[in-house]
Formats: structure tokens, C-alpha cells, sequence
């Protein structure tokens, strides 16, 4: 199938454990009748985080779609632990030595010997034993993918950087706070995607503009639509990772006129400091860009601009249709069901930093990388995208 006209794009965002979830929309999605043994309906992947290691999944297979959603569905239904972080004692233990040593006694002996919480050195293996991103040249060649793109943060510059691998003549483009390098894709790239902030260490990579080290790649990039549009996408299917119900009913408790029964908030210790900051990084930028999308169509459709219109700006502009699926439920409500699955240490730890299941669920729902749990969001994700099938085969067939 070579690409014509316009392309769809798909856009998986940022979350840990939680990219489990996605897995299962697009599990369902591969399923549609229309893509059996048929190249994928998204000619455009951008993904951070777990997001990347979904988006490199799903377009090294992009010559065919439900393998590839199969295969990584599978994927993440096996994960463990020791598949992501190290979890002996040792390690553990040596780690929150580090942290001691560097906060206690840093300015007297010197510090910086810490770079984190866990060290994520095995989910570079676990990617490379299961990940052939050579697929990638081969459905580009084949053009049934015309191009991936893989947000990663550097730790110099505090830049976005998408690293792109696609046809000859894709898009380029340097901002302020963004920039893109045409690459071929590897598992340090993914790999540097998916350090988390303070969490996870951050990660070297050897670039045509120096050697750097990255982060997360949801951490600063507040418009996870951006590098799927900027390459050429109509059409963005975007697959986050927040409970829009769940987020609605917090916001409405909160802004209750005073009352006796307006809950009374304790102070909250580290470990939901931490969870609200992941979620800051994780869960509010895919919400935010989309409801700055539908303002911009609707800016360009009062002054005329058709869908295949263009501004006289430096920077075309156009109608970009979206359609986002969330999960139907509280994913850290969930994640407390499988709390116990943690392993001890670092639920030790995180007990320390916090007295209460429900405090620690946030950032527990990011590092639950267990079987269990991850099941259990592939189920979710399959089940949300079955209720909306039929809005989601309409806007992939239009």
C-alpha cells in the first residue's frame, strides 16, 4: 500500500506500566476485519516513554498491523519486575545508600553519585531481546509507514527532541523548546525515552549534534500531537492514559463551596507529591494539545480555511481532525488492587515515603511493571476500545 493523500497519525503518550493500556486499544483495533493481514491505518507514529516502546512496536510492523498489535499486546502481557529495574537486594540497597550518603553528606565530602531511584539498565535488554527495529527501513521501503517519531528529553539543553526515522525529505524542524534529528531508530533511543525523571537514571546518546544525555519523553513535551502533525498528519488517534470520569469527579470535590462535607486534605507526604508530579508530566499534556487543536480548527474553519487549505504564515497551516481514547476508569485505583505484587524493597521505600496505599497509588500505577496488573489494563484498553469501535472504524475509514 503506498501512501497518498492524507495520512493518519497516531499518537501514544507517556506513562510507565501504564502503556499497557494502549497495548489493548490497539490489540482491539487489530482485530477490525479491515486490517487482517493488512498494512496499518496509521502511516505516522509518535510516541514518548511508554509510548515509544508502543510506537516502535506497532510501526516496525506497520506491513502488518495485527501482527504487530498482537505481538505487543503479548508483550507486555508477560513483563515483570526484573524485566524493567533491578530489584535484588543489593542493588536496592546500594542505591538508597547513594541517596544517603549524597543528601547527608554530599556538602561535606561531595555528592552527584546519585542519579536515581532504580536502575532501569535490564529494560534495555528486555527491549533489544524482543525488539527488531530493522522492520522499520522495511515498511518505510515498503511505504507502509512513513515515518516514527520518538520524543526524548535532553538533560543540557532541557529541549524536546524527536528523533525521526522516515522517507527521504520528511520534515525537520527547530523551536525554542523542540527540535527534530532524522535518525535510524535503535534501543537507546526507546531505552532514553522511558527515564523517568528521578526515577530511572538518565541515558547517553551519540548524536549528530554531540554526545547528550536524555530523559523522559514526556517531560517537556506539552504538545504530544505536535511531531505526528509536523510531519504531516490529517488525522491524530491519540491513546492516553487518564480517566477523564476520574479527573472530572476529583475537580468537582475540590471546588465544593465550603461545607461539611467537603473533604479535609492532611498534608501530603513525598510519595503523592511525587505521584502528582508524574502525573503533571504524564497525563495533562495529551488533554491540554488536544483542546488546543480543536481551538486552532476552529479559528481556521471562521476565516474560511478548508481541510486541505493553507496559511500565507512560515509555518502551513491546516485541519487536523483527533480522536483520543482514555481509559474508562481510575488506573491507580486499579493499580492499588495489585499493590502487593511490588516488590518489597521498593514498597518499603515507598511506604517510608508515604502511610497509606491510596497516597502511593499514582506513582505505584507508573512502576507496577507486573503481569497482573499489566493484564489487566490490556483488558481495560481492549474493552474501552470495543465500546467505541464504531466511532473509532469511522474515523480511521474516512
Amino acid at each position: 500500500m503506498e501512501i497518498t493523500g492524507g495520512m493518519n497519525g497516531l499518537v501514544l503518550t507517556a506513562g510507565g506500566a501504564r502503556g499497557a493500556y494502549q497495548a489493548g486499544v490497539l490489540k482491539r483495533i487489530g482485530e477490525i476485519p479491515r486490517f487482517k493481514d493488512q498494512p496499518s491505518p496509521f502511516s505516522i507514529v509518535a510516541g514518548a516513554s511508554a509510548g515509544a516502546i508502543n510506537g516502535v512496536a506497532i510501526a516496525s510492523h506497520s506491513n502488518c498491523f495485527d501482527e504487530g498489535s498482537r505481538r505487543l499486546a503479548n508483550l507486555w502481557s508477560e513483563i515483570r519486575f526484573q524485566d524493567v529495574f533491578k530489584t535484588d537486594t543489593l542493588s536496592l540497597g546500594l542505591g538508597s545508600m547513594r541517596w544517603i550518603k549524597d543528601l547527608s553528606f554530599g556538602g561535606m565530602f561531595g555528592g552527584g553519585g546519585t542519579q536515581s531511584l532504580l536502575d532501569f539498565t535490564p529494560l534495555k535488554g528486555h527491549l533489544a531481546k524482543h525488539f527488531t527495529l530493522d522492520g522499520i527501513a522495511d515498511c518505510i521501503q515498503k511505504k507502509s509507514l512513513y515515518a516514527v517519531a520518538i520524543s526524548a528529553t535532553s538533560y543540557y539543553s532541557g529541549k524536546s527532541f524527536s528523533f525521526i526515522q522516515g522517507q527521504p525529505g520528511h520534515p525537520l524542524w527547530e523551536k525554542s523548546r523542540r527540535a527534530s534529528l532524522s535518525v535510524t531508530l535503535s534501543v537507546d533511543h526507546v531505552w532514553a525515552s522511558c527515564s523517568i525523571p528521578v526515577i530511572f537514571q538518565p541515558v547517553l546518546l551519540e548524536t549528530s549534534v554531540g554526545d547528550y544525555y536524555f530523559g523522559d519523553g514526556g517531560l517537556r513535551l506539552v504538545n504530544p500531537c505536535s511531531p505526528a502533525i509536523r510531519l504531516g498528519a490529517n488525522k491524530i488517534f491519540a491513546i492516553g492514559i487518564r480517566s477523564q470520569k476520574s479527573a472530572e469527579v476529583r475537580s468537582k470535590i475540590e471546588l465544593l463551596e465550603q461545607d461539611e462535607k467537603k473533604p479535609k486534605m492532611k498534608r501530603p507526604p513525598l510519595v503523592q507529591v511525587l505521584g502528582v508530579a508524574l502525573n503533571s508530566i504524564f497525563l495533562d499534556h495529551l488533554d491540554t494539545d488536544l483542546d488546543h487543536l480543536n481551538r486552532m480548527n476552529e479559528l481556521l474553519l471562521s476565516h474560511g480555511v478548508g481541510p486541505s487549505s493553507v496559511s500565507k504564515t512560515k509555518e502551513p497551516m491546516k485541519i487536523v481532525s483527533a480522536l483520543a481514547i482514555n481509559p474508562s476508569i481510575d488506573l491507580a485505583s486499579l493499580a492499588q488492587e495489585h499493590g502487593h505484587k511490588m516488590p518489597k524493597f521498593v514498597r518499603y521505600l515507598m511506604e517510608g515515603l508515604g502511610n497509606s496505599k491510596a497516597q502511593s497509588a499514582d506513582l505505584m500505577s507508573y512502576l507496577l511493571f507486573d503481569s497482573s496488573y499489566t493484564r489487566a489494563l490490556i483488558d481495560l484498553g481492549y474493552q474501552d476500545a470495543t465500546q467505541n469501535l464504531a466511532e473509532i472504524e469511522e474515523f480511521l475509514n474516512t
